[in-house]
């Protein structure tokens, strides 16, 4: 199952691991470092899945997956979540602000495609939240 993915993340280094393990599997990835440039590519080019990091610059990931619900072009578009947010109550917040689903930092190179796969699975049967 090939997949064209966003992912928003102003890491380099992630934004590698993230680009390197996914393309490996046959993903078509595209990267941006900020929120804004990510939701201009996210309402420009049509993606199956968006991978967005929270903690962002110009736009933080909440506001993003905000803006991407309120836009009939990507309300629908799903949305994963991948931060270090890991205290109590930062899954729930992250979910309430959009996001389908949520992976924690630092990913696990052994199993984050198989979790990214499960998403797009998801949210191609039209299980998405």
């Amino acid at each position: 199952m090939s997949a064209t993915i966003l992912l928003i993340e102003d890491n380099e280094q992630n934004r590698y691991l993230v680009t390197f393990l996914l393309e490996r599997f046959g993903h078509r990835v595209t990267m941006a470092p900020d929120g804004p440039s990510g939701l201009a590519l996210a309402r420009r080019q049509s993606f199956d899945l968006v991978l967005l990091d929270i903690q962002l610059p110009g736009l933080d990931g909440y506001a993003v997956a905000r803006a991407l619900r309120a836009d009939p072009i990507t309300r629908d578009l799903p949305i994963v979540a991948v931060t270090s947010y890991a205290m109590a109550g930062d899954r729930e917040q992250i979910l309430a602000a959009g996001c389908n689903g949520y992976l924690e930092k630092p990913i696990d190179p052994d199993t984050f495609v198989a979790d990214v796969t499960g998403f797009l699975r998801q949210s191609r049967s039209g299980g998405a939240s």
